[in-house]
């Protein structure tokens, strides 16, 4: 009996030892910012900086892109970019917090804040899409990105530059890169350039970090490559082998780390599934471990990404607007918070378990509160497509329904605390509501049946929604995140469905 005793408390401590170290897998534990759209005020960044290392990241991935003060490279920054000052004394603030901030300089797609400047029109693969480089004109192309690198070095001291990598959809587009897909295929055409971009980084003593997509779509793009290569695949809530077989990166001997998402498609100004994040969280994060991989970055995209360009004449784009912009980070709190859980934790987050908790500590809410809460959020989050439902069976009208219903719960509910934080969840919703009521009287107005006799009724009923109470209530929660410039934008842009609806209700009158 006494042997027995003895045997089962050896495996319960081998267990706890094997628990303990699961949980401590990852080396690197990151979050992903994304300041390409939405650019976070310095005292704001800092803070949240400071968040992260409170809760045991060390690893802030920056994707800069034009808010970067590049030097030999000035066309390139926009009006929000910081000074040079201001990055350097960011990354020494982070460095003092135990957290290293890893540069993202995009060298092969997601480039149209570089190419839409003329200085860099020989790099395109497309004179009509400046998304990406042509893979073909690697000297010109190195030319540049060891400025950048360079660069970027002269301010940053992590011992990595993550090159970006993905999403690649021009591949083989152009008539050079054509030729060369011809003759030894796509994965040999990104894989020669990669490892261009991943020896020049290896050259300048750093080592090189690629998103992981388009490598595992490629297996034979990695051949050749550094051995210091790092890869990060990054599933937002799919099967392992979306992008392709995911055995050949895995036995591809380079390091890995995983990469989930706080916000991400289908997100967008109108709708956050919640429910497809915390199962993300749920899923990817345990799996990741036993995988063994040695990293975990959260990603949080501001948008898609995908640019919709406006052209001056057939040959010249005077400006990109993003496609698919997504609430600001501010009303992500939870999210983060889960991701934080699921970092300490030995097991897979619960989701239900974590909100009771968190919002027990958060909001001072009981656990029927809470559930309720939950509930609240993750009702029906489907997307409208040219004015239709994407869940078959559900319609327009249904749709609103329920994001009234979803308002009525959040409104019933009073946080004791941390009130600020909690309105955001209710602005979030009231925006959705806004646009579903938008969209109803669109679908009048498409309607057979539609003639300019009804105009005057749908004019009543879109002036009732009042987007200016929207506007200032966005703008008053987000002042200390968001610089005014950037919320004007965010502002005219979630209201331009709205605007368009009016003049022409008023021109129908």
């Amino acid at each position: 009996m006494k042997a027995k005793r003895l045997l089962t408390a050896v495996l319960l401590l081998g267990m706890y030892f094997s628990a303990a170290g699961q949980a401590d897998t990852f080396r690197v534990k990151g979050f992903h910012l994304d300041l390409r759209i939405q650019v976070m005020k310095m005292p704001a960044l800092k803070a949240f900086a400071r968040q992260l290392s409170e809760h045991g990241v060390n690893t802030l991935v920056m994707e800069w892109e034009a808010t970067y003060p590049y030097r030999e490279h000035a066309v390139i920054p926009n009006r929000y970019a910081y000074t040079r000052e201001e990055v350097v004394d960011f990354v020494k603030y982070c460095n003092g917090l135990g957290i290293d901030v890893i540069p993202l300089q995009q060298s092969f797609g997601h480039v149209e804040y570089i190419l839409r400047h003329w200085r860099y029109r020989e790099l395109r693969e497309d004179q009509k899409d400046y998304s990406q480089v042509n893979p073909t004109k690697e000297e010109l192309c190195k030319t540049l990105f060891r400025d950048l690198y360079k660069d970027l070095i002269s301010t940053h001291t992590s011992r990595y530059i993550h090159i970006g990598g993905d999403e690649t959809y021009l591949l083989g587009h152009s008539e050079a890169s054509k030729q060369k897909v011809e003759k030894v295929g796509k994965g040999r055409l990104y894989g020669d350039y990669i490892k261009m971009l991943c020896e020049l980084v290896v050259s300048l003593g750093k080592v090189p970090v690629v998103w992981a997509d388009i490598a595992l779509k490629y297996p034979d793009a990695l051949q050749g490559l550094p051995k210091q290569t790092v890869f990060i695949d990054w599933n937002y809530g799919w099967d392992l082998h979306r992008f392709g077989d995911h055995e050949k990166l895995m036995h591809s001997g380079f390091e890995i780390w995983g990469s989930p998402a706080i916000r991400s498609g289908p997100d967008n100004y109108f709708l956050t599934d919640w429910e497809k994040h915390f199962k993300n969280i749920h899923d990817f994060i345990p799996q990741a471990r036993t995988l063994g991989y040695s990293g975990m970055i959260m990603t949080s995209w501001s948008t898609s990404g995908l640019y919709s360009p406006v052209f001056e004449t057939a040959t010249d784009i005077t400006d990109l607007y993003a496609i698919r912009r997504v609430y600001p980070i501010t009303g992500f709190d939870m999210l983060i918070a889960a991701y934080f859980e699921s970092l300490r934790s030995t097991t897979a987050l619960d989701a239900e378990n974590f909100i009771a908790g968190y919002c027990n500590r958060t909001y001072g809410f009981n656990e029927a509160q809470a559930m309720a809460f939950w509930n609240a959020l993750k009702k029906a989050p489907y997307e409208v497509s040219q004015g239709m439902v994407v869940k078959k069976g559900v319609s327009l009208a249904a749709l609103l329904d329920s994001a009234r219903e979803t308002a009525t719960v959040l409104r019933s509910l009073k946080p004791a605390k941390n009130q600020a934080s909690f309105a955001h969840f209710a602005l979030m919703n009231d925006i959705r509501i806004f646009y579903l009521s938008c969209l109803l009287v669109e679908a009048k107005m498409n309607d057979v049946n539609y003639t300019r006799d009804k105009a005057t009724a749908l004019l009543q009923q879109l002036n009732s929604l009042q987007p200016e109470l929207l506007n200032r209530r966005f703008a008053q929660m987000n002042k200390d995140v968001l610089y005014p410039a950037e919320i004007n934008t965010e502002n005219t842009l979630r209201n331009e469905r709205w605007n368009l609806l009016k003049s022409k209700l008023e021109a129908n009158k």
